[in-house]
């Protein structure tokens, strides 16, 4: 478990009403739905419905148009104009922008409220507008969410169905037929969790914004996939397949039972160590998806970043993800060289997603502001602003 705001598993937290993180994953994860009222406080959202509209035109957003015109579903994806929107019915539609913490440090700060739960789960804040009416259908979803009310008010049913036959053609997941066993309304700073596969249907109550904090479940396909991709990466040394026993055939065409087992005794050689499945999962849970651009800085000197930080601090960049295992620190899908007396430092940067003045003022070394300084030129790392 991360503590890098939670010092005890044990400590009562508003956030989940109350719960400890320790009560919460025994009595609800992956288990049952939560409904938790003023989970934050006057929360009224972080963006206006102009501002999100305003993402929702920019090429490096990713963001989705859901119309429902009677019983047909209607997907558009964006970058979208402004005209499109102008041209939208009152009713009936709803917007989607993802990785809102991406482009929103507030989103990002958001995400880190949730940091009793690993970095290695937590996926991305996606918000959604809709107007009175409007949601994207009764679904379900293959991963945890927690779903936050920001502006307005929505109307949350669930159903114990095992039914999860969809509507074919659709181009979302919507359900064939949906039997509501709860209904809540949520109100701004309301929150529900929601276990995978659990049927649901939001629906806005007026105009509404829901923030969802979702999280990652690969699918097996996809870790094998990724796993047998990073071992072609791997240097495995210079052995080859060699057969000096090599006997005639009358079958040229035929694969031999004797090269079949030299090969699997090759292939059997590579030993899916701790380790190595440590490292991959540091590289594959870091990687930015590929949709994630990394944008360069202002260039200045490393005299002048080093001054900058020590005075205000540093975060890491709204895009990058920073992960560490027992040997190593990565940083977007690398291995990232520090000092090795350093590296509880960069440990720290990693859990809390920045270094306060305090920690770069205790002593840090050249060598390791260095490496900071890379990170900054890379993109990956910001400097505080100061106050």
């Amino acid at each position: 478990m991360n503590t890098s705001h939670f010092s005890s598993a044990n400590a009562p937290l508003r956030l989940l009403g109350g719960l400890s993180a320790e009560q919460f994953l025994q009595q609800y994860w992956h288990k049952k739905p939560l409904l938790i009222r003023s989970a934050i406080a006057d929360f009224e959202g972080l963006l206006t419905p102009n501002e999100m509209a305003g993402l929702a035109c920019e090429d490096d957003v990713q963001s989705r148009l859901v119309i429902q015109k009677e019983s047909q579903w209607i997907l558009e994806n964006g970058p979208f104009s402004e005209q499109r929107f102008a041209e939208l019915p009152e009713q009936g539609w709803t917007l989607l922008v993802q990785s809102l913490n991406h482009h929103l440090r507030s989103a990002s700060l958001l995400m880190q409220d949730f940091s009793f739960l690993p970095y290695t789960r937590l996926d991305d804040v996606m918000v959604s507008y809709a107007p009175d009416g409007g949601g994207v259908g009764p679904h379900f979803d293959s991963y945890d969410v927690f779903l936050l009310q920001g502006m307005g008010q929505r109307l949350w049913r669930i159903s114990e169905q095992k039914d999860l036959r969809l509507i074919e053609g659709a181009p979302l997941k919507i359900l064939q037929r949906f039997d509501t066993s709860q209904e809540w309304l949520l109100n701004p700073g309301d929150m529900l969790y929601l276990p995978p596969h659990l049927a649901h249907w939001g629906i806005a109550v007026g105009e509404c914004m829901t923030y969802s904090i979702g999280f990652r479940a690969p699918s097996q396909q996809e870790l094998i996939s990724a796993f047998f991709a990073f071992l072609q990466e791997q240097d495995w040394g210079e052995g080859r397949y060699q057969d000096p026993d090599l006997a005639f055939t009358h079958q040229p065409a035929k694969i031999s039972q004797a090269m079949s087992q030299k090969v699997a005794q090759m292939l059997q050689e590579v030993s899916f160590t701790p380790a190595l499945i440590e490292a991959f999962l540091a590289s594959y849970l870091s990687e930015p998806k590929s949709h994630v651009l990394i944008d360069a800085p202002k260039k200045i000197s490393q005299q002048q970043f080093v001054q900058r930080a020590l005075k205000a601090g540093v975060s890491l960049g709204l895009q990058s993800q920073m992960l560490y295992t027992q040997q190593h620190v990565y940083l977007n899908g690398q291995v990232l060289e520090v000092p090795y007396v350093a590296k509880a430092l960069f440990e720290k940067l990693a859990d809390q997603r920045g270094l306060d003045t305090d920690s770069l003022n205790q002593g840090v070394m050249a060598e390791t502001l260095a490496v900071l300084y890379q990170m900054y030129l890379d993109g990956c790392l910001t400097l505080n602003s100061i106050s």
